[in-house]
């Protein structure tokens, strides 16, 4: 391996869950925003921090990002991607090369409460049928990207608004 291609691995965030969590949101790998400042979702016109507020009720999305992830634990909601490495020029799920899929083998133990898995977008949701075998209810839900925009946010909200069943 050429120090290039060594230097074009990317590497994702760590998983955002503790033993509560009932609901993970599983995306398919951080934007180069997301990368750059080391936060879930930083791009300023993603909108999963504002569906993840009305759908909990509470502002995360106007606090400071070290103050949204123990929030959104609070909600017994979790955050991660199915890809924990991969090689991608730009930000688009469709540039992924060489994916390597985070492990998951440990979930049940790490987060025994956790019942339902909700993909962010179609190529996070190729994931569904790994985790219904494992017993876990699934949805994949729109993209929350700003390259998807074929849905309105108000459109996309109702659709995600299917994760609160499971946060009752």
């Amino acid at each position: 391996m050429t120090l290039k291609e060594e230097s074009s691995r990317l590497q994702g965030l760590p998983a955002v869950i503790d033993k509560n969590i009932v609901t993970l949101v599983l995306g398919s790998f951080p934007g180069e925003a997301s990368l750059q400042a080391q936060q879930y979702y930083a791009h300023p016109r993603n909108q999963l921090w504002p569906i993840l507020s009305a759908l909990t009720g509470e502002d995360l999305a106007g606090l400071p990002y070290a103050d949204r992830l123990p929030r959104l634990l609070s909600h017994r909601i979790g955050l991660w991607d199915v890809l924990g490495a991969c090689e991608r020029e730009g930000s688009l799920d469709s540039a992924i090369r060489k994916p390597a899929a985070n492990d998951f083998a440990r979930l049940r133990e790490l987060c025994p409460l956790l019942e339902t898995v909700g993909f962010n977008g179609q190529t996070s949701g190729k994931f569904a049928p790994q985790f219904a075998a494992a017993g876990y209810r699934t949805l994949i839900l729109p993209s929350t990207s700003p390259a998807h925009a074929s849905l309105s946010f108000e459109k996309k909200l109702i659709i995600w608004t299917r994760l609160r069943e499971t946060l009752a």
